[in-house]
C-alpha cells in the first residue's frame, strides 16, 4: 500500500512539474522577441509589430506590460511582436530614424508603417485585427531601414557610439582630462583624413590613369612656357642695352 501511494505521489509530482514547465514555455514563446543588430532582418519574414524603447524612458516602462500582453494576443493572429533596445543597438535607431521613444512600426512584406495610434492593448489588437494599417501610407523607399541611405546613417550612429565608448574609457580607465581626449581625437581624425585622401588620389589615378598624349601635351606646354620666359628675358635685355646706348649718346653730345 505504501509503495502504491509513493508511486502515485511521484506520478502526480511529475505531472505538476510538466504542467508548470509547459506553461512557462508557452509564455516565453508568446513574449515579445528582443531584436538586435544581428537579428533585426527577421522582420522581413511575415508580419511584425516592432517597438523601439530604452530602459530609462518612463513612457516605455508604462508600455512594457501592455506590449507583453499584446504579444500574447497577437500570436493568435499569426503576427509576431518584437522590441529593440536602442541603448544596446544604437545603430538601429539610426537605421529606423528613431526621434522619439517609444516608437512603434508595423512591418509586412517589406513595407514599413509607423503606428501613431493609442498605446493601449485594445487599440493595438484592433489595429492588426481590422488591418487598419492598410489605410496608412508606407515609408518611402529612401527611409526604409534596408536602403543605402539608412544603412549609411546606421554606420554613422555605430561610429558615434564607438567614439563615445572610447571617450568614456579614456576618462575612466586612464583618467585623462577632457582637453586631452579632444587632442587625441583631433590627431586621429587628421591622420585618418590624410590616409583616406592619399588612398582616393591613388584610386583615381588607378581608375583614370593619365594617357601618353596628355603627358606629352603637358610637357610641351611646360616647354612653351619656358621658351616664353626666355623670350621675355631676351626682350628685356635688349631694351636695357638700347637704353644704355641712348644714354651714352646723350652724354657724348653734351
Amino acid at each position: 500500500m505504501k509503495l502504491f501511494a509513493f508511486i502515485v505521489f511521484i506520478n502526480f509530482s511529475f505531472y505538476v512539474t510538466c504542467q508548470v514547465v509547459n506553461t512557462k514555455s508557452s509564455k516565453d514563446i508568446h513574449r515579445a522577441k528582443e531584436l538586435d543588430d544581428d537579428t533585426w532582418r527577421e522582420i522581413f519574414d511575415g508580419e511584425w509589430m516592432i517597438e523601439f524603447f530604452a530602459p530609462w524612458c518612463p513612457a516605455c516602462k508604462s508600455l512594457e506590460p501592455v506590449w507583453e500582453k499584446f504579444a500574447q494576443k497577437a500570436s493568435q493572429e499569426n503576427i509576431r511582436v518584437g522590441k529593440i533596445d536602442v541603448t544596446k543597438s544604437p545603430s538601429l535607431s539610426g537605421r529606423f530614424f528613431i526621434t522619439a521613444l517609444p516608437t512603434i512600426y508595423h512591418v509586412k512584406n517589406g513595407e514599413f508603417r509607423q503606428y501613431r495610434g493609442p498605446r493601449d492593448e485594445e487599440s493595438l489588437i484592433n489595429f492588426i485585427r481590422k488591418k487598419l494599417w492598410e489605410n496608412m501610407e508606407q515609408l518611402p523607399y529612401w527611409k526604409r531601414p534596408d536602403s543605402i541611405q539608412m544603412s549609411v546613417l546606421s554606420f554613422i550612429f555605430k561610429i558615434s557610439h564607438f567614439l563615445k565608448d572610447v571617450n568614456t574609457q579614456i576618462h575612466e580607465t586612464y583618467g585623462l582630462p577632457t582637453w586631452a581626449a579632444y587632442v587625441i581625437f583631433a590627431i586621429v581624425t587628421i591622420f585618418i583624413g590624410a590616409i583616406l585622401g592619399l588612398f582616393l588620389v591613388c584610386l583615381v589615378d588607378f581608375i583614370y590613369p593619365p594617357n601618353k598624349g596628355s603627358r606629352e601635351s603637358t610637357k610641351a606646354a611646360k616647354n612653351n612656357y619656358n621658351e616664353l620666359d626666355d623670350l621675355k628675358e631676351e626682350i628685356q635685355e635688349n631694351d636695357e642695352k638700347e637704353e644704355d646706348k641712348s644714354k651714352a649718346k646723350t652724354i657724348k653730345s653734351e
